[in-house]
């Protein structure tokens, strides 16, 4: 059953990502660029297509190496979404003369260094809902206070697990070192998969026929095809699956800590503004932790949403809570069967992990309805998504 922190006021439901338009989100940036420097900052607009699709085309327009190219984040796809690049070498007059299919250059300025991972303050979001109902935009008020009050579940969500929403049993698998599983799942369960020829591949994989499963693979399953082959070729599991691409794997024992920090999540969803004995706080304003000795001293800090409790993304160097807290976190690891330790992987996966606020703060909140669209806007921080807020208003387990 879903649990829902705001389980008193009724959903909306409703549908969205209807067309990218209906999914507005824009970066809000850490800093400005200074007008000076060998970087240059482009502000993109983008429909329709991946950051990394965005890079390589800026990159072969203007003749850059793509690796030497800098982002803040990683913005959905089904979306209309505005973002910074980092380009070196390049004038402004060189980006803004640009032209490309569903993507616009909005902006372009100096800077001194390359813009990293994480180089931002959060998002702003326009999101519009449709077919909802005539009470929709006084549910989704109601709900919204409650989210500004006390915080938004910092959940995951679902997107994070693939389309077969199984890329965290691929990691756990890869952690728990049982590759012939991990391989197993990233074919994937037959019973889940709808089209034709990956699911004859699929089939013929669970019953070894190997030569005929690479060969009745969809084309642009490369990374599938690899993997059957290697195996094919004698291979063992493990060497099969540690020979495809380094992010990819990053990606499942991602999914997989995020699928962990999830349950610990729901776990404390009923009091998740409340801090206990044991607890590592987060401080929002600077991502600092601390460790809570005395609860009710530093609550009032936490219902001013200043302060929150954390939960592990795990990993070989993360620090887990004490007490109370503490139990619970091991409590998870015990019944996972693995060990902090387990993600030293080798051969760039190993994870050092960090913890995580169990809520973020929303704001910049605005809404409104015509008919039966109902149009939300808010700003989350960065490392967050919309569809935490979205699944709280809609209730359909967005």
């Amino acid at each position: 059953m879903v649990k829902y922190l705001t389980a008193k006021h009724p959903g909306t439901g409703g549908s969205i990502k209807t067309c990218p338009e209906d999914f507005l989100v824009e970066e809000l940036p850490l800093y400005a660029a200074c007008g000076e420097g060998e970087h240059l900052y482009l502000e993109v607009e983008k429909r329709g297509i991946t950051t990394f699709e965005a890079l390589k085309r800026i990159a072969r327009a203007l003749q850059v190496d793509e690796r030497a190219m800098g982002y803040a984040g990683l913005k959905d796809a089904q979306a209309t979404t505005r973002q910074f690049i980092s380009v070196p070498g390049r004038t402004a007059e060189q980006a803004l003369a640009l032209e490309f299919e569903d993507m616009r250059i909005l902006s372009a300025r100096q800077h001194r260094n390359k813009l990293r991972l994480g180089h931002l303050a959060g998002n702003q979001f326009t999101i519009r809902i449709r077919g909802v109902g005539s009470n929709a935009l006084e549910n989704a008020r109601d709900i919204l206070h409650v989210l500004e009050m006390t915080g938004v579940p910092n959940f995951f969500g679902e997107q994070r697990y693939g389309s077969l929403g199984n890329s965290h049993l691929i990691g756990q698998a890869i952690v728990q070192k049982k590759f012939q599983q991990a391989a197993a799942h990233i074919i994937g369960d037959p019973d889940k998969i709808a089209h034709p020829g990956w699911h004859k591949a699929a089939v013929l994989f669970t019953e070894n026929r190997l030569a005929e499963a690479e060969e009745a693979l969809p084309p642009r399953m490369h990374n599938e095809r690899n993997l059957i082959r290697n195996l094919r070729q004698g291979r063992s599991a493990e060497e099969a699956v540690r020979r495809l691409p380094g992010k990819l794997l990053r990606l499942y024992v991602s999914a997989y800590q995020s699928h962990m920090f999830d349950r610990l999540v729901a776990m404390r969803l009923d009091n998740i503004e409340t801090l206990w004995a044991g607890d590592l706080a987060y401080k929002h304003d600077n991502g600092a932790c601390f460790l809570v000795t005395n609860p009710a001293e530093e609550q009032p800090r936490a219902d001013r949403l200043e302060i929150s409790p954390t939960a592990p993304l795990l990993g070989y160097k993360v620090k887990l809570a004490e007490a109370q807290t503490g139990m619970l976190e091991q409590a998870l690891l015990a019944k996972e069967n693995i060990r902090l330790d387990d993600f030293r992987l080798g051969s760039g996966l190993s994870m050092p992990g960090e913890r995580r606020p169990l809520r973020i703060p929303i704001s910049g909140i605005a809404t409104s309805q015509q008919g039966d669209v109902l149009t939300l806007s808010f700003a989350l921080p960065k490392g967050s998504f919309a569809t935490t807020v979205l699944r709280e208003i809609m209730k359909i387990g967005t």
